[in-house]
């Protein structure tokens, strides 16, 4: 049996890895990559090898950097069945067709900029004088059906008439609807065939709702091999759902190769318990500057977290009862999956909320945006407010939010989760903590986004205990602590200054530890 590595190798997002058997090969995770535009798109659309030829593929979650290439490749004539726990299912049906979206709206307005941009040439004068302002709208009213809307029609009419380069989306709705197609979820701790003599049976990974460790065992030469693949690995004592599993069935417990994530190999977070008195104290200080809260945060897991602490929170007097709007109609989705699977919440949950008749995800406070109409009103709200939206602040309303928001030093731009490099979040974070550690003196920080710089006057916050992903110490946790007994670790799912540091803290603890580079495999045996 060989592993090889195609994904997330030394960097984070993009994950997938080949496993090849005498008679099978399954793909483990077809992640998106997620980065600058140019580059991420390049390397999302190669597929290192023919799609028809894989036997099945397992998924250990819905997040996109792990399921976002799934409708490439069955575009590509993949055709066996893609394997993961009943929840990563549902979640799937609503992630899978947003990514779809946004590869269609992204190509749709690269297109529109290029028609305008070559008409605006096209309009202009001989000596290079810009177009005027009647000609620009003239030419907008052409190529959009009304203020909000392209008019893909004319636009793509016009690419064809004029021979310019199209831009064309990475997949289709369609493409993910026929991805979603050749799912089958399963409950954990459950055997799966997934090939001859390949089975996989799921544990708990406490990553977010569905996430699964996908324990494969190989029957080779009369003997068992094993792989484990962590896919991201969660945080312990979180709320909402159970811990990562420790406790492995004894016929999973010997591991000749661990594929295992590093993301904060070299960082620790926040105690858990520690979240909501600075969360509270986030939202005292906003509060009494008269600002409100741009939260960006992940439409899967994040958000329901955060509006699970959010409500817990608001029984207490001290704290100012904000309006908390979810303006994201994938987190409206995603949080009535979390409400059909009450069988995977913790104990806490279970008692806090479900004992008591209560939704931990509603309150009178919380308001679910639906309409564009909706959204661009909150845009304009003056009232302080807390506004929660998409994840690395690389496309959607989070922008918007933004842009009417980070100009103002009384309001709050709270960071709750990794922002990978070369995003706008990242760009955020760095600038507005460095520019928080002057004491805010100085040049203000400008990040450039919809081709303007914008000042970044608000305050800018991290609450690292957040993340859903472990830190070094809770994966040292779970290493030295479950019952499995592990051979060779392979590293992913990390940059590389966290892959390489967190490799040498394995190894001084007595692991046997390999970082492959992209392609590279390793021989399970």
């Amino acid at each position: 049996m060989i592993v090889t590595f195609y994904g997330a190798v030394r960097e984070v997002t993009g994950s997938m890895h080949l496993l090849t058997t005498d008679q099978d090969r399954v793909i483990l995770d077809a992640g998106l990559f997620q980065g600058r535009r140019k580059e991420t798109a390049e390397k999302n659309r190669v597929i290192p090898f023919d799609p028809g030829m894989l036997t099945n593929i397992v998924l250990s979650h819905a997040h996109i950097d792990h399921s976002g290439r799934l409708p490439l490749l069955t575009k590509n004539n993949f055709a066996g069945r893609i394997i993961c726990t009943r929840a990563t299912a549902a979640a799937s049906e609503y992630l899978l067709r947003d990514s779809a979206h946004i590869q269609e709206s992204d190509a749709n307005y690269l297109n529109y900029k290029t028609v305008r941009n070559a008409l605006s040439k096209r309009h202009s004068s001989k000596g290079g004088t810009k177009i005027s302002n009647r000609k620009s709208k003239e030419l907008k009213k052409i190529l959009k059906k009304n203020r909000h809307d392209l008019n893909t029609g004319m636009i793509n009419e016009l690419i064809e008439t004029h021979q310019l380069e199209k831009v064309e989306p990475l997949y289709r709705i369609v493409d993910a609807d026929e991805a979603l197609e050749l799912f089958d979820g399963y409950p954990y701790r459950h055997p799966i065939s997934i090939g001859k003599d390949l089975t996989c049976t799921f544990y708990d990974a406490g990553h977010i709702l569905g996430s699964a460790f996908a324990l494969i065992r190989a029957r080779q030469n009369g003997r068992d091999l094993r792989v484990c693949y962590t896919g991201d690995i969660g945080r312990f004592d979180k709320p909402i759902i159970k811990d990562p599993t420790m406790d492995f069935g004894e016929e999973d417990q010997q591991i000749d190769l661990l594929v295992m994530e590093s993301t904060y190999g070299d960082r620790l977070h926040e105690p858990v318990q520690d979240l909501k008195p600075q969360l509270k104290k986030i939202l005292i200080e906003t509060h009494e500057r008269g600002g409100s809260i741009v939260i960006p945060a992940f439409a899967f897991g994040r958000t329901q977290e955060l509006l699970y602490t959010l409500h817990e929170l608001y029984d207490d007097p001290a704290v100012p009862r904000m309006p908390i709007y979810v303006d994201s109609p994938l987190a409206t989705n995603i949080t009535r999956v979390f409400g059909e699977h009450p069988e995977v919440y913790d104990e806490e949950t279970h008692d806090a909320f479900l004992e008591k008749g209560k939704n931990p995800f509603s309150m009178d406070k919380i308001h679910f945006v639906g309409s564009v109409e909706e959204s661009i009103a909150l845009n304009h709200e003056t009232k302080p407010h807390i506004v929660l939206s998409s994840g690395m602040c690389e496309a959607g309303r989070i922008l918007h939010h933004l842009r009417f928001k980070i100009h103002n030093e009384k309001n709050t731009v709270l960071m709750v989760g990794y922002q990978a490099r070369n995003t706008l979040g990242r760009r955020i974070l760095d600038l507005g903590l460095k520019y928080g550690k002057s004491g805010r003196k100085g040049a203000v920080p400008t990040v450039r986004f919809f081709n303007k710089e914008y000042p970044l006057k608000a305050h800018v916050v991290k609450l690292g205990g957040f993340s859903a992903h472990a830190d070094k110490k809770e994966m040292l946790h779970f290493l030295k602590n479950s019952n499995l007994k592990i051979k060779k670790i392979a590293l992913v799912h990390g940059e590389e200054d966290q892959i390489l540091s967190f490799a040498e803290s394995l190894k001084k603890e007595g692991f046997s530890v390999v970082v492959p580079r992209y392609g590279e495999s390793v021989e399970v045996k």
